[in-house]
C-alpha cells in the first residue's frame, strides 16, 4: 500500500521535513515577501583604483515599507550612446560559493562588490573604446532594470570582459 505524500508549503513544514536544516535566516526570508525592482533602490559606490582596476559596490537600499528577502547576484553591464545601448559584455559573476538570501527591513542595504577593468588595458582595435554613462543594474529575480548613472569608458567589443561582480552581502 503506497503511502500519500502531502507538499509541505511553509517554512516550518520545511523546516520539519528537513530535520530542521534550514538556518534561521532561511526561515524569515520565507516568511516575508521576495524583494521587487519597486522594492529597492540601486546606486553605485567608488571604493579604490589600482593596476588599471576600478573597485566599487552595487549597492541596493530596501526603499519600500516593509521587509523583503533577497541574495544572490543581479545583473550590471554598461550602457550608453544616451539612450541605454548596452555597451560590451554584461559583469561576469564570481564567488558563487558566497551566495545568500538576505532579510532587508525598510531602509537597510546589501552590496556586491563590483571590479572594473580599465578599458584602455587592451588594444584600441580589440576594444574599440566608447563613452559610457552608466550602469543597467537588475536587482536578483528582477525583469526590469534601474538606471545608475558612471561615466566612464567601455568596450563595444562584447567579447572583452570588463565587468566583474560578486554576490550580494551585508555592508
Amino acid at each position: 500500500m503506497r503511502t500519500p505524500t502531502r507538499l509541505l508549503t511553509t517554512a516550518a513544514g520545511l523546516a520539519l521535513a528537513t530535520g530542521g536544516l534550514l538556518a534561521p535566516a532561511s526561515l524569515a526570508a520565507a516568511s516575508t515577501p521576495a524583494c521587487t525592482n519597486a522594492d529597492l533602490t540601486a546606486s553605485y559606490h567608488h571604493s579604490d583604483s589600482g593596476a588599471g582596476h576600478s573597485y566599487g559596490w552595487i549597492v541596493l537600499r530596501n526603499t519600500s515599507g516593509h521587509a523583503c528577502h533577497t541574495g544572490g547576484y543581479g545583473g550590471v553591464s554598461y550602457v550608453g550612446d544616451g539612450n541605454g545601448t548596452q555597451i560590451g559584455h554584461a559583469a561576469v559573476r564570481r564567488n558563487r560559493a558566497a551566495v545568500r538570501t538576505f532579510v532587508l527591513q525598510a531602509g537597510a542595504r546589501l552590496r556586491s562588490p563590483l571590479d572594473e577593468v580599465n578599458a584602455q588595458n587592451y588594444p584600441r582595435h580589440r576594444c574599440r573604446p566608447t563613452h559610457v554613462d552608466g550602469f543597467r543594474v537588475y536587482v536578483p529575480n528582477a525583469t526590469r532594470s534601474q538606471y545608475v548613472v558612471h561615466p566612464t569608458i567601455g568596450c563595444r567589443n562584447g567579447h572583452v570582459h570588463l565587468l566583474f561582480q560578486k554576490p550580494y552581502r551585508r555592508p
